[in-house]
């Protein structure tokens, strides 16, 4: 199918600009002013903005084994309704993605259920070094390391590991940093004080600043002892920004970082109201704390920012603190709420563009997509603006059926999403009308 994107405003690239975009067998065939072409169809955006695909380095999609919760194709279509067009999902299934063999065959699901561009984690643990070393670093993204914390019983905890690891990896080794001593001795003095019936209040207390520095510092020091690509995830302190570079253009940084969006949005004061529906691994934490991940985000200490889509049903999260589990579902409102972000002057369109889909191309080395230029698969999201729609149980799309969002009105609407020139979400509805590809990676850049 052949369409023609007229009267757009692009944000691309750290400007905006009034163009078309004419898209052809899949890719960005021609950026330009009255654009024609007498076979393809003329999409008018009227004034709306036409923004890269987002590219989000950190989802877990539940499948398989925790497909109650959600799956590759109903996550998929959620994605690319906010606006997502590319993810990289976590090994952290049942069983765990943690040999070549259960990593193929997460891709063989995607390449028949996927709405979305996929790409998957290679897990690591305490003792599967050889197989992580057969990851192909042109197929795969990166490998993930839980580093002193997992809620998926793949904590890699062993300082031999470790070493091995950040030694011999050549490819992005992406962690998630959490101490568990400290954690479990927070955990401990808790449960003397209030037994089975610990406040939510208490989380980012449990899992607290210690705990993340502590494990997100050793993890920057073994990536300079040993010169290893190190991506730390979901930042969730301000103590945390300081191990972190803003004077490296992000292409030469062997150290980054990302935020998530709830760490942007949301802060202790609101456990009161939401309760464990906020309840995130590592938690949410201060008004301080996400001040401090605002500026890293804003001077470019912080490169990303993605999700850490995580859904639960409704029932395992209204369960008491101790038995809820963490996570929550994002990717359908994590960029409109980055927008309302904008709205409020907190930063602008373009660093947005920038921070969700020019940045994570940059850092991950994906291959020809992230950005609007001719030649590149045409992953394209429609933004309008003075349209608003609350969130609500009827418009949610993911398996689980909720959102920390609910009741939130957001000042922009997705509109329309193309995913390798398809269109696969047209403001209102999913539009099967394609499979997303596997992403590729390109380390020579």
């Amino acid at each position: 199918m052949k369409y023609i994107l007229k009267n757009g405003v692009l944000v691309n690239e750290g400007r905006k600009q009034k163009a078309d975009i004419l898209i052809k067998n899949g890719k960005i065939e021609k950026i330009g002013i009255n654009l024609t072409d007498a076979e393809a169809e003329i999409i008018d955006v009227n004034g709306s903005f036409i923004l890269p695909g987002c590219i989000d380095d950190q989802v877990h999609f539940r499948e398989p084994g925790l497909t109650h919760k959600a799956s590759i194709h109903s996550e998929s279509r959620a994605a690319v309704a906010g606006g997502i067009t590319s993810y990289m999902e976590m090994p952290n299934t049942v069983p765990n993605a943690t040999t070549q063999e259960l990593l193929e065959d997460k891709y063989l699901t995607a390449s028949k259920n996927s709405i979305a561009n996929y790409s998957f984690f290679m897990g690591a643990t305490n003792d599967n070094l050889e197989e992580v070393l057969k990851t192909d670093p042109k197929k795969v993204c990166g490998i993930k390391v839980f580093m002193g914390s997992s809620t998926g019983n793949m904590l890699v905890d062993n300082k031999e590991t470790l070493e091995g690891l950040f030694s011999s990896v050549s490819m992005l080794i992406a962690t998630h940093c959490e101490d568990e001593q400290t954690i479990q001795k927070n955990l401990q003095d808790a449960q003397e004080k209030y037994g089975e019936d610990i406040p939510i209040a208490l989380h980012p207390i449990i899992r607290n600043e210690d705990a993340c520095y502590l494990s997100s510092s050793l993890a920057v020091s073994l990536a300079k002892k040993h010169n290893a690509r190190l991506h730390v995830l979901h930042i969730s302190t301000a103590k945390e920004t300081t191990l972190f570079d803003a004077d490296i253009p992000l292409i030469k940084k062997n150290i980054t970082a990302e935020a998530c969006v709830h760490h942007l949005w949301f802060s202790d004061e609101d456990y009161s109201k939401f309760g464990t529906k906020i309840k995130w691994n590592p938690a949410v934490k201060s008004k301080a704390d996400r001040a401090g991940i605002w500026e890293a985000l804003l001077d470019n200490r912080i490169d990303v920012v993605a999700t850490d889509h995580a859904p639960h049903t409704l029932e395992e999260k209204s369960n008491s603190y101790l038995k809820a589990p963490s996570g929550g579902p994002l990717v359908q409102h994590a960029l409109l709420s980055m927008f309302e972000h904008a709205k409020n002057g907190k930063i602008t369109i373009e660093r947005i563009v920038e921070k969700m889909a020019h940045n994570p191309a940059i850092l991950f080395r994906v291959e020809k997509r992230g950005y609007i230029r001719e030649g590149y698969f045409a992953d394209l999201v429609v933004v309008k603006p003075q349209e608003s729609e609350t969130v609500s149980r009827e418009n949610i799309l993911y398996k689980c059926q909720w959102s920390p969002f609910e009741g939130t009105k957001f000042s922009y609407t997705i509109d329309k999403t193309f995913v390798n020139g398809a269109l696969v979400f047209d403001g209102k509805s999913i539009i099967e009308a394609g499979i997303g590809q596997r992403l590729s990676f390109n380390y020579e850049q």
